[in-house]
């Protein structure tokens, strides 16, 4: 009878083992910013959802609007980031825009805001300036390396 047991050891004497690891690098070379994935769809969500928590939805009605696409927009961008890392970190400058822009868009987009609309927003800003900053950094350092 013959001897069908396969060893589990090694790969190191497999003939493909140098191509199994550059493929695997290439595979995982575009997802340096994996951590911020998650917290820039949690603030695109509390974006969309910051009117009806913080309760200025009878006050600054154009406010709720534009805070609720504009949620929508970061959290689209953070689901892009998922599922096709290479292709849209380009738009990492684009969050940091996004969040220099929420930070003024009280005085803006909004009537008369009140302290707890503008923190709000400054915050929300502040964070999505924040994590867009940290996406193009790593994304820019990726990219010399390669």
């Amino acid at each position: 009878m013959a001897d069908v047991s396969h060893s589990r050891g090694d790969l190191a004497g497999h003939p493909d083992a140098t191509e199994m690891q550059a493929r695997y690098d290439r595979v995982l070379g575009g997802r340096d910013v994996v951590l911020v994935d998650g917290p820039v769809f949690l603030v695109g969500l509390y974006c969309a959802a910051s009117p009806w928590i913080v309760h200025y939805t009878a006050s600054q009605s154009a406010l709720v609007t534009h805070n609720l696409i504009v949620g929508i927009a970061i959290a689209l961008l953070a689901i892009g980031f998922t599922v096709t890392p290479d292709r849209m970190y380009g738009l990492s400058g684009a969050m940091c825009a996004i969040g220099a822009w929420m930070i003024v868009a009280p005085w803006i987009v909004g009537t008369n805001p009140d302290a707890g609309v503008i923190w709000n927003n400054v915050v929300i800003g502040g964070l999505t300036f924040l994590l867009g900053a940290m996406c193009v950094a790593v994304a820019s350092r990726s990219r010399r390396l390669t």
